[in-house]
């Protein structure tokens, strides 16, 4: 019997994402330009498809061919036809809605793969569907490629990883760490970003030989303007050649820079067609160095009413930790709880000393951000966030600056919780819970984002030998002692603590929320006060170790590996509050009114301000002491600490991992809309919150090209498809 957590569930929440009126609000000039930017968005978020799995490409294709020719009220026939149930049919829309949400059979939160809860009926109804009967070579050929890996759970086909740990299509099949490790070596050698690329390994004459490859619309091996950027080619490297070249990607990336193109007529300002100039020299080229430039536009480009960011960004996907996933981003601003977090980035300056780190181990100049809070009008990539803070260069964010944005119509459906489905809180919690989750989560999310990832300096020592610190001067404050570590030359956050550097980067910034949210300014600002404003504080660090405890669902016992780098580090924190000990947190284990295990986590309020904070004082000063000084060593031996999972000690939480897993609730999914050119004017086309309306809104994103788009994606799967058997 296959495991429950390989299934999407039919009750699965599924909700529209609301920007109509912000939409509407919006002038002609500025939904032009936010109709061309979601374009851009949505064929540049394709690229995920082959970045996540190397079947994901085709079943998009296949699923698309299908409703295609007939929308999910119409398909029911066929189903029926097929021999599935009404419930079989609902769990192949869940799936089919599934694999358009996280952009391939991959949960974008966890990296758990999961496949259609309909045992050996999938072919039936392929067979049965319009598609097959009007192209029966084409769809058998195509469901070929993809019936194996759609229903595989062999050990190493259950989640992304790396090598033996899981499947990665940032890397080819016979990659291990090993090899990640020494591809970093020779790109940082060449001061060239692992962001937009992939690496392919084969051996000749014995001999390692590597493909990096960068995503780019431009196939020729031409030089790239930028003076810290390598040439396309061949190198030798120690033992081994590496062979760069350009084009990963390439029509997609084309469709992104067209689309761009067409955007920069409607901009709002020269900051708005610089950077898109840039982004388009980037994604032509496969730049890095242009992207970095665009986002310095992006960052001057202050208060925008249409909001958006594009580009290869975040790193948690790649098992290694420096290749980002492509994602696209439009949004509208939220002008009254913008006023809030404006507020919140006055009192920056106030905030940031009480940070629990010298003042040597602060940015030296606080570059005050934009800070806003956005409905989001298309969100392309595997899932959509509560809040970002980019860019996500460090260079950048250390001198020149950066942006948060909080997504207030994800925040007002994503976090919304029925009493009946909420666990492991005692009875007299889940009221408290419900009232206060949202409005605590916002204060987080603000904090997490401005205050967490906004703060603490890197310590670097550049090209030229030049310190951006006094090394005669700064003392470890855990040891007294002159710092001896730092970063050095094109070394980065990302290329020194590599595969933990995305959870403790987060885990830190999860911290810095709730050592601030304990401070009455901050929830002054948000508009609490008084008792009001201690229930805030009380459901926020509530939440934070029921997060913990929920956050086992994404750790695998047999690769002694975590999926998500969030719940990783709430579970660290829920560790480092447990170990504070005197009942600052409870955590037992029972059995629950079902007659199956269950578990209670239970938080003391009154120590909170005294044994909580301490605790995360202490924790969240080793947390910073080690990333300025780029001691991966010491950061690696605590962070891993904390993220044991064993049975041993006063809680077994192998054990409690199986509780949680039989008591998980499912990730809600988001449809979103559509627009459409009429004429003059921009048309915006919403669905309705339902799996039917999910695939819709896919089926009818790409109108005019679709057949071209579906072609090119099997190409590019085809292509590759020998380097992961």
């Amino acid at each position: 019997m296959v495991d429950s957590q390989y299934y999407l569930p039919n009750d699965i929440g599924i909700s529209a994402l609301d920007c109509r009126v912000a939409f509407r609000l919006l002038s002609p000039k500025e939904q032009m330009y936010a109709h061309y930017l979601s374009r851009a968005s949505w064929y540049g978020g394709l690229i995920v498809l082959i970045q996540t799995s190397p079947e994901s490409a085709n079943i998009y294709v296949l699923l698309q061919k299908i409703f295609r020719l007939q929308a999910p009220q119409q398909l029911e026939a066929a189903a029926t036809a097929a021999g599935l149930s009404t419930e079989e049919y609902q769990a192949f829309l869940v799936y089919a809605a599934g694999l358009y949400a996280n952009m391939g059979n991959y949960k974008s939160f966890g990296d758990t793969k999961f496949i259609p809860n309909l045992p050996k009926k999938f072919k039936a109804l392929v067979w049965e569907s319009l598609a097959f009967k009007q192209s029966p070579g084409d769809m058998e050929t195509l469901w070929g490629c993809c019936c194996e890996p759609l229903y595989s759970l062999e050990d190493k086909q259950k989640q992304l990883g790396l090598g033996e740990k899981g499947i990665s299509a940032y890397f080819s099949g016979n990659c291990c760490l090993e090899d990640a490790e020494f591809a970093q070596k020779f790109l940082d050698s060449k001061n060239l970003s692992a962001y937009n690329t992939r690496l392919f390994k084969t051996e000749i004459d014995g001999k390692r030989c590597y493909e990096v490859r960068l995503a780019s619309a431009e196939k020729d091996n031409c030089a790239v303007e930028g003076k810290s950027e390598v040439c396309c080619g061949k190198h030798e490297f120690e033992d081994s050649v590496f062979s760069v070249k350009r084009g990963d990607y390439a029509f997609l990336m084309e469709k992104v820079c067209q689309n761009l193109e067409k955007a920069k007529d409607y901009a709002a300002n020269e900051n708005q067609k610089r950077m898109l100039e840039e982004y388009i020299r980037s994604f032509t080229c496969g730049s890095v160095e242009a992207h970095k430039e665009g986002s310095r536009y992006w960052i001057k480009d202050k208060g925008p009413i249409v909001e958006s960011y594009i580009g290869f960004i975040e790193s948690y996907r790649d098992p290694f930790g420096s290749r980002g996933e492509f994602e696209g981003f439009v949004a509208v601003v939220n002008k009254a709880m913008s006023a809030r977090f404006a507020q919140l980035v006055s009192s920056a300056e106030v905030l940031l000393p009480e940070l629990p780190w010298p003042p040597a181990f602060e940015k030296d100049i606080f570059l005050k951000p934009d800070f806003t809070s956005l409905d989001v009008l298309t969100f392309a990539g595997s899932g959509i966030p509560a809040g970002i803070n980019i860019p996500n260069y460090d260079d950048i964010r250390q001198t020149e600056g950066f942006k948060n944005v909080s997504l207030g119509n994800v925040l007002a459906v994503a976090y919304a919780t029925q009493k009946d489905k909420l666990t492991f809180l005692e009875e007299n919690d889940k009221d408290l819970y419900i009232k206060w989750k949202g409005p605590s989560f916002e204060v987080q999310v603000g904090l997490h984002e401005l205050l967490g990832h906004g703060s603490g300096k890197l310590f670097v020592q550049d090209d030229k030998g030049k310190y951006n610190f006094d090394q005669t001067a700064v003392r470890n404050p855990e040891t007294g002692e002159l710092i001896s570590s730092w970063y050095k030359g094109s070394e980065t956050w990302d290329s020194k603590f590599s595969t933990i550097a995305s959870s403790y980067e987060e885990c830190r910034a999860e911290c810095v929320g709730l050592y601030l949210c304990l401070n009455k300014q901050v929830l002054s600002i948000f508009g609490h006060e008084g008792e009001d404003a201690e229930e805030v504080v009380y459901v926020n660090w509530l939440n934070m170790v029921r997060a913990g405890l929920l956050g086992l669902e994404f750790y695998t016992p047999e690769s002694k590996s975590w999926r998500q780098a969030h719940m990783q580090a709430r579970f660290v924190i829920l560790r480092v509050l447990l170990e504070a000990g005197e009942g600052l947190v409870g955590l037992r284990e029972c059995t629950g009114a079902d007659g199956r295990p269950d578990a209670v986590i239970t938080l003391d309020r009154s120590k909170i301000y005294t044994v909580g904070k301490s605790a995360i004082q202490r924790f969240l000063c080793k947390l910073q002491v080690h990333k300025s000084t780029a001691d991966v060593e010491g950061g690696r031996a605590l962070y891993e600490g904390y993220s044991a999972v064993t049975a041993d000690g006063t809680h077994n939480f192998l054990r409690l991992r199986e509780t949680v897993l039989l008591r998980k609730e499912a990730r809600k999914m988001f449809v979103q809309a559509n627009t459409y050119i009429k004429g003059d004017a921009v048309e915006l086309v919403e669905y309705e919150g339902s799996a039917a309306g999910l695939i819709q809104s896919f089926v009818e994103r790409f109108p005019d090209d679709a057949e071209e788009v579906e072609a090119q994606l099997r190409e590019m799967t085809c292509m590759d498809s020998s380097c992961w058997c």
